[in-house]
């Protein structure tokens, strides 16, 4: 192993419930039908995905992924800077641990770039990442392999000597597809996600046992 890469929501914050909130009451206030069964096969992707399908399914011309997604952020920031947000139980020890075993680390996530900060700094981790990428700033989401080829470049590290950590089936497949080692994690919130093409699957992050990787 050369160098860890770890997904955030779901992986590090238990936010998924709180995205799927905002998403819906993102919805309610541009009038758009949705029916929130749907979330589970959007998991790791990225609301501009979810915002564009549902705008092509309804026809409204009037309104823009991009304009749903400004607002959908915002608010989600409004929720998190007041409330506050929580980490899933162990994240915060592993990262710890690799970090203290001098193991290169890199975050790539689907967020926003601004909620991305704005968790990073709540937690007091704005210097363990030496890499950090939101998938919203790339032309393709996961499963698309780039946002885990850019994080491994951005390391110095080859694809194949690196772990990823994720939580979602598409963040499994861009993992796969980028040539690394996956560890599901069968995260609380995140659904029923199909997680059979990682290497290896956890319930645990206690499982994770850094020293054989």
């Amino acid at each position: 192993m050369e160098a860890f890469i770890f997904d955030m929501d779901g992986v590090i914050v238990d936010s998924e419930p709180l995205h799927s909130r905002v998403k819906l009451e993102t919805f309610a206030h541009f009038g758009l039908p949705f029916d929130e069964r749907d979330f589970a096969r959007y998991m790791g992707r990225t609301s501009r995905d979810i915002f564009s399908d549902v705008l092509r399914r309804t026809g409204r011309s009037d309104l823009t992924a991009e304009a749903l997604a400004d607002y959908k952020h915002a608010h989600y920031l409004e929720v998190i800077e007041r409330d506050g947000i929580e980490t899933i139980p162990g994240s915060l020890a592993l990262i710890e641990r690799l970090h203290a075993a001098g193991v290169p680390l890199a975050l790539a996530t689907s967020s926003w770039r601004r909620v991305v900060d704005t968790v990073l700094s709540a937690l007091q981790l704005e210097d363990v990442f030496a890499s950090v990428i939101s998938g919203t700033e790339l032309p393709a989401s996961k499963p698309d392999p780039a946002i885990y080829e850019k994080s491994a470049e951005a390391l110095g590290a080859s694809p194949a000597a690196c772990v990823v950590l994720e939580d979602t089936a598409a963040g499994v497949l861009a993992a796969k597809r980028a040539g690394m080692y996956c560890i599901g994690f069968r995260s609380p919130h995140s659904g029923a996600q199909d997680l059979s093409r990682a290497d290896a699957i956890v319930d645990d992050f206690n499982a994770i046992d850094i020293g054989k990787l």
